[in-house]
């Protein structure tokens, strides 16, 4: 009888005094958040138990306590839940488990905000007499404080998580708008946030995701505002063109914008963000407004989606002056590489598409692909005596996996090989050339290296080593790069150029081909004893037979299948395109690198935009080749930006950047010559 009492009674009454302390904790944070001025209101606070307040924060606090009930406009009166004395523990003010919301945030969802306040009413209502008295009892063993009325509404309110059965049991109550943009409060309290050092947030990746809900209204421009460089006016650049040299200036854009397979693929990247902001057509949109507001003349994509391209990106481009070429991924892969030029600025003379994929070969068994194109620049009208140089451009999204850096190079020597026969000039030299991409590789790893200094001793390197993105050299076994890295059956050298465009180096010199030259193995010549071998029965006396399936003598007048020489050395591989970054990979105004991506939380920079440039003479600074610009000038750059400023705005894709990458843009000059001196 006694256990039935307990069990019916007793128990119901626990949890029902559980409720009640958990929702009057919710209106006094409320209340406590609602009068708190902008400098303390950092956007994220959660409980941490067992840890003590600071004196300081407690002065706060009570000073909130003393001032904030007396101040409170009339319209924000206390509700029917009266006034309640309890400590302040510091059990809810630390952490990470309230997030901010701006007021019109709360009109979206005003259920939220009220549900504590209207559960604490209705357990009000609801208890019987002897539970309200003890629960008072309870109540009362805390140590006394001031007094706190419960506020039901503030411009910001602090907002616990709450399970969807607790937000379902609340009533819908409008919010009064207050005059002020709330757009505006935010971006207001971020600026007054920004005197007080705080430590960036924590990336919210944990066993409970903390959601941000859709924020249309915050400043994600002011956040992640980039700047435009114009190195036009610095003196090396002055230096180099002169008053009476007329450019032809263009932009070039790349960008990585993120294929919505991908994003179905890999939910678990984007726990981050809220669903809508992931959907194509909320993404779409944004992808196009950023491209038309930079307005580039030659625009590189990667991860293109190929229904999206030929169905909304294509039609869409050529409405904006476009001409739009696309190469999907081999294999099953739904996306692919595009380049896209105006075809009021430039006009194309070839366009090659580079399948990276070979069977049999094991360095070369995935699916990236990469473009290259061989654009002129056409001159507007008055200019017809002038002339300006072709442009190569190439595009490509190499492989992400860290732990195959030897497919990677290989990779890059295929696109390196075809800018080579593009961009080569009957004279030897070559047309300016922009390489733009996601190269999967961080700046000063080894295939950066590559590709900026134009060598790469790789012999015996770690594979994972090759683009810097992980360390596994605690692993037990690690790939290593072997040479030669490819075979010579791929007909790339190892200056990663093609073999039938290589140069003999020894004029007259004859090349044979392996099985032509195994044919003379058995031939009578060879099988005479020469004249000086001293004579051993048994071993130099034996004449040896010739084979059945040798071929026969006739067949030995001529090679059918001549094979050019293929130099190849030992584990070092080069290319003479002499190609530079547009960015130099560092914020110094900011004291931090630059990020283009941000995977899982982590800032890094894998997205470039390599453009000719002419090597300084003996200029070498710590194993980097030193470059100044020459028929291809730099003149600007869009700024990139650091992973501090990127999680204050939740990371990538957020409502503002649609892509889990930045975009990169560059402005450049061509030397216009004139004829006569051509």
């Amino acid at each position: 009888m006694i256990g039935t009492v307990l069990c019916y009674v007793l128990l119901p009454a626990a949890r029902l005094l559980r409720a009640l302390r958990d929702a009057f904790f919710t209106c006094r944070k409320n209340v406590l958040l609602a009068k708190s001025t902008s400098t303390q209101i950092e956007g994220v606070f959660a409980a941490t138990r067992g840890r003590s307040v600071p004196e300081e924060q407690e002065a706060l606090l009570q000073q909130w306590l003393e001032e904030g009930a007396g101040n409170l406009p009339a319209s924000e009166s206390a509700p029917a839940v009266g006034k309640v004395s309890v400590t302040f523990s510091s059990d809810w003010l630390e952490g990470s488990e309230l997030l901010m919301t701006s007021l019109s945030d709360l009109n979206s969802s005003p259920e939220v905000t009220r549900c504590a306040g209207q559960q604490f009413t209705e357990l009000h209502t609801l208890a019987s007499s002897e539970l309200q008295d003890h629960a008072v009892t309870e109540l009362t063993k805390l140590p006394a404080e001031e007094p706190v009325v419960v506020v039901g509404s503030a411009p910001w309110a602090a907002v616990v998580p709450q399970t969807d059965h607790q937000i379902a049991g609340c009533a819908t109550i409008d919010i009064e708008v207050q005059n002020e943009d709330p757009a505006v409060l935010a971006w207001s309290l971020a600026r007054d946030a920004e005197t007080v050092p705080t430590e960036p947030p924590t990336w919210p990746i944990q066993a409970t995701v903390q959601f941000c809900p859709f924020p249309t209204e915050v400043p994600y421009h002011e956040i992640l505002w980039r700047d435009w460089e114009d190195l036009s006016v610095q003196p090396c650049v002055l230096e180099q063109v002169s008053e009476n040299t007329p450019l032809f200036e263009f932009r070039i854009m790349s960008y990585n914008i993120l294929a919505q397979d991908l994003v179905e693929q890999g939910l678990d990247l984007y726990l981050h963000c809220h669903p809508d902001i992931l959907n194509w057509n909320y993404r779409l949109p944004n992808l196009l407004q950023e491209i038309q507001h930079w307005d580039p003349d030659v625009l590189c994509l990667q991860e293109v989606q190929e229904n999206h391209y030929w169905e909304q990106l294509e039609p869409t481009f050529k409405e904006m002056g476009f001409a739009c070429f696309y190469k999907r991924r081999t294999g099953t892969k739904t996306d692919g590489c595009a380049v896209c030029y105006k075809h009021s600025r430039f006009q194309l003379i070839s366009f090659s598409p580079i399948e990276y994929f070979r069977p049999g070969l094991d360095v070369l068994n995935r699916d990236n692909v990469g473009l290259v194109l061989l654009l002129q620049p056409l001159l507007p009208e008055g200019l017809d005596l002038k002339a300006v140089s072709p442009l190569c451009v190439a595009n490509t999204h190499v492989l992400f996996n860290p732990r195959r850096g030897d497919i990677k190079l290989a990779q890059m020597a295929l696109l390196l090989a075809e800018i080579d026969k593009i961009a080569k000039t009957t004279e030897g030299s070559y047309y300016p050339v922009i390489l733009c991409g996601d190269l999967n590789s961080v700046p000063d790893s080894p295939l950066y290296k590559f590709i900026r200094n134009g060598e790469l001793s790789y012999h015996g390197m770690p594979a994972w080593k090759v683009s810097g993105q992980e360390d596994f050299s605690q692993q037990l076994y690690q790939r290593k790069l072997l040479a030669p890295l490819w075979p010579s059956s791929l007909g790339v050298t190892d200056n990663c150029q093609y073999v039938t465009l290589c140069q003999t180096k020894k004029l007259g010199r004859r090349k044979y081909s392996r099985d032509f030259l195994l044919q003379f193995h058995f031939c009578d010549v060879a099988c005479e004893r020469p004249p000086q071998l001293i004579l051993l029965e048994g071993v130099t006396d034996a004449k040896p037979d010739r084979p059945a399936h040798w071929p026969k003598l006739a067949a030995m007048a001529k090679d059918p299948d001549p094979q050019p020489f293929i130099p190849r050395s030992s584990g070092v591989i080069q290319h003479g395109l002499n190609l530079t970054s547009v960015y130099s990979h560092f914020l110094p105004q900011r004291g931090r690198p630059e990020v283009t991506t941000m995977p899982m939380g982590l800032g890094a920079t894998v997205d470039y935009i390599f453009y000719s440039a002419k090597p300084v003479e003996k200029g070498n600074r710590g194993g980097r080749r030193l470059y100044q610009d020459g028929a291809l000038k730099l003149l600007g750059r869009l700024s990139l930006l650091s992973e501090d400023v990127l999680l204050l705005a939740n990371g990538l894709p957020n409502p503002f950047c649609s892509s889990d990458h930045l975009c990169l843009l560059a402005s450049f000059g061509l030397e216009i010559s004139s004829l006569r001196e051509g």
